[in-house]
C-alpha cells in the first residue's frame, strides 16, 4: 500500500522544510479546507527600520499563506507543482514590534487557478495588509 499525501499533509511537511519559510520563522496556526492561518513572529531579521516589520516580509507571509490555502484540500494533488502567478498587496498600516498573522481563504477554485483573499493582522488584530493572490496548481 502506497502512502498518498493529501493537501493538508503536504503543507504540514512543506512549511517546516522550506528554507525561506524557516528563515522568516513563519509557522502554521491552522489549516482547514481552502483556508490557512500562518504567523510571522517579530524578530530582528524582519525589521526594515526601527521596530517596523518590513513590507517584503509581510508580503512573503501573505504569499505563503495563500499557497497553503490553495493546497489545503482533503484530496491528494494530481501534481506536486504550483506557483504564484499574481500577487496584489495593499498595506494599510505599519506593523510595529508585533507578530503578523495572515488569514488566507480561497475565494474561488478553478481547474488549476485558485484566487485567494488574505488579511494580515497585527497583535491587536488590526489589519496591516490585505491581498489578492492568484495561485496555480499543477
Amino acid at each position: 500500500m502506497t502512502d498518498t499525501l493529501d493537501g493538508f499533509d503536504l503543507m504540514r511537511r512543506f512549511l517546516p522544510a522550506s528554507q525561506y519559510v524557516r528563515h522568516l520563522g513563519i509557522a502554521s496556526e491552522g489549516l482547514e479546507a481552502d483556508a490557512a492561518t500562518l504567523r510571522l513572529p517579530f524578530a530582528d531579521h524582519v525589521i526594515t527600520i526601527g521596530e517596523t516589520v518590513h513590507g517584503g516580509a509581510i508580503a512573503s507571509l501573505i504569499d505563503t499563506a495563500a499557497m497553503a490555502a490553495s493546497w489545503a484540500t482533503p484530496e491528494a494533488p494530481a501534481s506536486m507543482r504550483g506557483t504564484t502567478v499574481g500577487l496584489a498587496v495593499n498595506f494599510l498600516r505599519a506593523a510595529n514590534k508585533t507578530d503578523v498573522v495572515a488569514r488566507a481563504r480561497v475565494a474561488r477554485r478553478g481547474k488549476s487557478l485558485c484566487f485567494v483573499e488574505v488579511d494580515a493582522v497585527d497583535g491587536s488584530d488590526e489589519r496591516v495588509a490585505q491581498a489578492l493572490v492568484t495561485y496555480k496548481l499543477g
